[in-house]
């Protein structure tokens, strides 16, 4: 599954997971995600992208410019 979105300027993701891989690539503005087992951020601009793995809690902030993502769910990742 893919699906583009946005959002403003200081929006927040609280942490959580996902059962699936997630790769989200940055179209246009920026996007901080906390990686919390890794204890560190990773500021993605546009152009760039990551790849999460099923089951990685994360938060985000949206940057000064908001964002605009597009991502892809790869649900073969899938761990019961």
């Amino acid at each position: 599954m893919t699906e583009r979105w946005t959002n403003g300027a200081g929006a927040t993701y609280p942490v959580h997971e996902h059962p699936y891989r997630k790769v989200l690539i940055v179209e246009q503005g920026s996007i901080t995600f906390h990686l919390i087992l890794e204890q560190r951020d990773v500021v993605l601009r546009a152009g760039e992208q990551l790849d999460l793995p099923p089951h990685t809690p994360h938060e985000a902030t949206v940057g000064p410019d908001g964002v605009t993502c597009v991502e892809t769910h790869h649900e073969d990742s899938r761990r019961s």
